[in-house]
């Protein structure tokens, strides 16, 4: 009996770690980034507040650091003429297509106790990532038409 409920427990344990692209990516994600540029789907100047936080301009050079095996991290942003300074956020990861191992994740600020004071939170997509090289996508709509907004991080 002690032998099936042993195996019961490693099953779900097992069930419950996520996928196995998943827990590969985190350990990638690992660590300090640098957003090192930001560009968009179309040409043009646009006045864009990223994250409900500051400017492209400002969030160009700001450093991240992600924590995985409890999904929180920072980002700092230490530009001149910005509103400097850390921002803490947590992050889950929804695997959206097992054979590419792209998938969406949800990035959330939060205090630094990590409770999230808004509850608000922005769906971005993992469009690229390798031990130097991170890519993430957000799609938003502009006079009814999809409008990508493209981060580029370079691994610190």
């Amino acid at each position: 009996m002690k032998r099936i409920i042993l195996l019961v427990m490693a099953v779900t344990l097992m069930a419950c770690g996520g996928s196995k692209t998943i827990r590969d990516s985190k350990k990638v994600m690992k660590g300090n980034w640098t957003l090192n540029s930001i560009s968009y789907s179309e040409a043009g100047t646009y006045n864009v507040t990223l994250l409900n936080d500051v400017s492209k301009a400002c969030f160009e050079g700001s450093t991240w650091q992600f924590v995985p095996n409890n999904n929180t991290g920072i980002y700092s942003i230490g530009k001149y003429a910005c509103e400097t300074g850390d921002r803490h956020f947590i992050f889950t990861i929804d695997e959206i297509n097992k054979q590419t191992g792209l998938y969406d994740f949800l990035l959330k600020p939060t205090n630094e106790k990590h409770k999230s004071e808004t509850k608000q939170g922005f769906r971005l997509r993992l469009a690229s990532l390798s031990d130097t090289a991170m890519q993430w996508q957000q799609t938003v709509s502009v006079d009814g038409k999809p409008f990508t907004i493209t981060m580029n991080f370079t691994k610190s």
